[in-house]
């Protein structure tokens, strides 16, 4: 079902406009400098488009399996490292780590992170950087699960605030920051399609805490990855044949097709409507009628 016009722009049409990964995931537009920035995970690098001329470029290599990306308040870039389990600062010339336990335990593998108004950094901590090949190194879950974490920055202080979802995967909060969605992909890894394909909601307390767990939407192709919120409250959800989107009360309002398995996504370019589609080998861009909800973006 196509997305109704108010969401895509009239002329819209799904251009690939980068290629040459093995897997793309975690791009992140940056308005700084006017590119879009994403991961190449099996090959252990850090691919970078910059649309005014259409050029694509290794930003960095050997990076330790980096992942999901997003910026803080200050525009530093926060990335998730599967290889060196933490969550860090993108930094020249070594990135600077944020947190890599929780309770003396080490996490993981932080996958996906999102920034809250108040400059809290939250994240998902499944397992994939230890127990897939190519994706970072083998290990064992140290605290024996796999939840959404909240970090205070000024304090240090690390909280698990959601563990019920089997493994925890994209992450994204609505405009208000009332509401936080979590996609749980736990189905990746089981053949036949046995596990979880599904966003979740919560209701977030006090900027704080997580409570009323339910699920939100379910990706009948294949599972969610990333997942991104628009200002309308609008989720917009990877699957396996392309993009789906959801209003907030739930309704599949339609989606785009994507001719490669769907990673993840990030709104982008010069006005902020673009909508970047990270899919397997290549990333793909289709102009939409609106923005992300990220405060920072």
């Amino acid at each position: 079902m196509p997305l109704p016009p108010s969401l895509l722009a009239p002329t819209a049409r799904l251009e690939r406009v980068a290629t040459g990964a093995a897997w793309s995931e975690g791009p992140l537009w940056l308005p700084r400098l006017g590119v879009l920035r994403w991961s190449d995970i099996p090959n252990d690098r850090i691919l970078a488009y910059r649309p005014s001329d259409r050029s694509q470029r290794v930003h960095r290599d050997q990076v330790e399996f980096t992942n999901g990306r997003t910026l803080d308040l200050d525009g530093r870039v926060v990335r998730c490292s599967h290889g060196r389990r933490r969550l860090e600062w993108d930094n020249d010339p070594a990135p600077i780590g944020i947190v890599d336990r929780w309770n003396g335990a080490r996490l993981n593998s932080p996958n996906d992170v999102v920034v809250a108004r108040d400059g809290a950094i939250w994240f998902s901590d499944p397992p994939y950087g230890i127990t897939q090949p190519n994706e970072g190194h083998r290990g064992v879950r140290e605290y024996g699960d796999h939840y959404v974490f909240r970090h205070d920055v000024p304090t240090a202080l690390t909280t698990a605030v959601v563990v019920d979802v089997e493994e925890p995967n994209g992450l994204a909060f609505s405009p208000g920051e009332d509401v936080l969605y979590v996609a749980d992909s736990s189905a990746v890894r089981r053949p036949h399609g046995v596990g979880n394909h599904h966003i979740r909601a919560y209701d977030v307390i006090d900027r704080r805490r997580c409570k009323n767990g339910r699920v939100f939407a379910v990706i009948d192709h294949g599972f969610p990855d990333g997942i991104r919120v628009d200002l309308h409250g609008n989720v917009w959800s990877s699957a396996a044949d392309g993009v789906h989107v959801f209003s907030p009360d739930g309704e599949e309002l339609g989606g785009i097709s994507v001719p490669e398995l769907v990673g993840n996504l990030c709104f982008g370019g010069p006005d902020g409507t673009d909508l970047h589609v990270a899919a397997s080998t290549s990333i793909y861009r289709i102009a939409t009628e609106v923005r992300d909800a990220a405060p920072h973006f």
